[in-house]
């Protein structure tokens, strides 16, 4: 499943490159012109990282970042800083509200991606594993084998690529919408209801043999990989 990236940016050429080089990478890419538009991506899809112009037409890149760091939802997000201005002033506000990272314009494309690796390495370490491992499950995401407590676990193709996704974040609550965008895809025609079937399927594999169970529902909100009892 390719890391999602988030371009949070008005200069559409610019944007057009920066999505050119990081697909050219492997990573998926979704963009917004402004604040109001990316925050709403936000809500609505699962996102890995964010890459943040400064100087946007209606909310900043500081005051965005600031929004980001005080909703328990995307709070976790990392973000990278993208910005024309230059000065350690400039630098240091943009870190103490949030950010991860900075980049001033004109980047290096190289150096760009090597701080988005690097930033996910820490954040996710997933990402760079071939095993995941939450509990007493483990998944290799190179043979597509999935085991509990050393007990082989058959799951179809939706209820493999739905656990993939939650073991590669686990804790974070993920809504429906979310859910259906990371697995399915943004222009699937998928319903909720569909996600609670398949959600209801992968419990029933992985608990089997009256196992704990690690899926937890978030009424109002969503299903999370979590210890329930």
């Amino acid at each position: 499943m390719k890391p999602v990236i988030l371009v949070i940016e008005d200069e559409t050429a610019l944007v057009t490159l920066i999505r050119y080089n990081l697909e050219a990478e492997g990573f998926e890419v979704m963009d917004a012109p402004d604040g109001e538009e990316g925050l709403l991506i936000l809500s609505e899809n699962a996102v890995d990282l964010i890459l943040l112009d400064w100087m946007l037409p209606d909310l900043s890149g500081i005051e965005i970042c600031r929004q980001i760091r005080r909703r328990s939802d995307i709070r976790n997000i990392p973000v990278i800083m993208l910005t024309a201005r230059g000065e350690e002033g400039d630098r240091v506000r943009g870190l103490n509200a949030g950010a991860d990272d900075y980049l001033s314009k004109p980047f290096s494309y190289k150096e760009l991606i090597a701080r988005i690796h690097a930033i996910l390495r820490r954040i996710r370490p997933a990402l760079e594993e071939k095993t995941l491992t939450f509990h007493d499950m483990e998944m290799n995401v190179v043979t597509h084998r999935v085991t509990r407590d050393n007990r082989s676990v058959h799951l179809g193709p939706t209820e493999y690529r739905l656990l993939w996704h939650l073991m590669e974040n686990p804790g974070r609550v993920f809504t429906r919408d979310q859910l259906i965008n990371a697995v399915w895809g943004h222009d699937a025609e998928v319903d909720e209801r569909t996600v609670d079937v398949h959600i209801r399927r992968l419990r029933q594999e992985l608990n089997a043999k009256d196992e704990v169970d690690v899926i937890r529902t978030v009424r109002g909100a969503g299903y999370a990989l979590d210890l329930v009892g």
